[in-house]
């Protein structure tokens, strides 16, 4: 049946990439990428010729309806991005909204995404945790920053490396120099590292390290107050 499929691809590692993933992509009456160089590399990779087509944030609200069109008429179309699962901080969403609008029936495969790694070996709690993405990169920067921090959870953050010591200088500045950060690059690819420490000491080894490659930044939750830990503890007591 005619569908769209959210199909996530490699961060990094090409070996990442699912068996159905695969056979989704060999399916597909088209395959709409966001950077057509990129996922020509990672079809030829794993033996797959298609027609590429170009879906992107510049050309997305133009060409979600057209899409949804011919799904409509019993084409089935595989949304790919670069790297990840399309529509976390990807293009992605419009064409979803356009689809389920239009009763189009929409599958996710599940799959990489470097999010979920991060936060898992940064050591923080994630039973719970806030994906805040890419911060804006100007004007309502400082302010939402000031409005996560005191959130509680475990707090997750993409940057890129042009503005990895910047956002831990704000960071530093707002949450306090002292609160634990992990940062990790580079995630499934030969040279991946994690710094973990509290924010002053992570920012000092970028100042002295040149940033370089795609980062995630785990940024640990506020403390809870004192009496709020008090109540956590004796509602914790009275079920055991």
């Amino acid at each position: 049946m005619s569908k769209l499929y959210i199909v996530p691809t490699p961060i990094g590692n090409l070996d990442d990439i699912t068996l159905r993933a695969i056979k989704t992509l060999e399916a597909a009456d088209y395959i709409l990428a966001e950077d057509t160089r990129t996922t020509a590399f990672l079809l030829k990779h794993l033996g797959i010729e298609k027609k590429l087509y170009s879906h992107h944030k510049f050309n997305e609200h133009a060409t979600a309806a057209s899409v949804a069109e011919a799904i409509g008429e019993g084409h089935t179309v595989a949304l790919v991005s670069d790297a990840g699962t399309p529509g976390i901080s990807d293009p992605g969403f419009l064409l979803v909204r356009t689809c389920v609008e239009a009763g189009i029936e929409v599958e996710t495969l599940p799959g990489a995404t470097a999010l979920i790694p991060a936060l898992v070996q940064s050591g923080f709690p994630c039973d719970r945790f806030c994906f805040e993405g890419f911060l804006p990169q100007k004007k309502g920067r400082t302010k939402r920053l000031q409005e996560l921090a005191q959130e509680s959870r475990s707090i997750i953050f993409y940057e890129s490396p042009f503005r990895v010591v910047k956002c831990l200088e704000q960071l530093a500045e707002v949450f306090g120099k002292d609160r634990a950060v992990s940062v990790s690059r580079e995630l499934t690819k030969k040279f991946e590292q994690t710094v973990r420490g509290s924010i002053d000491e992570v920012l000092e080894h970028f100042r002295t390290h040149e940033p370089k490659g795609e980062f995630v930044i785990v940024v640990a939750g506020a403390p809870k107050p004192e009496k709020e830990q008090k109540k956590n503890r004796y509602a914790k007591d009275s079920e055991e």
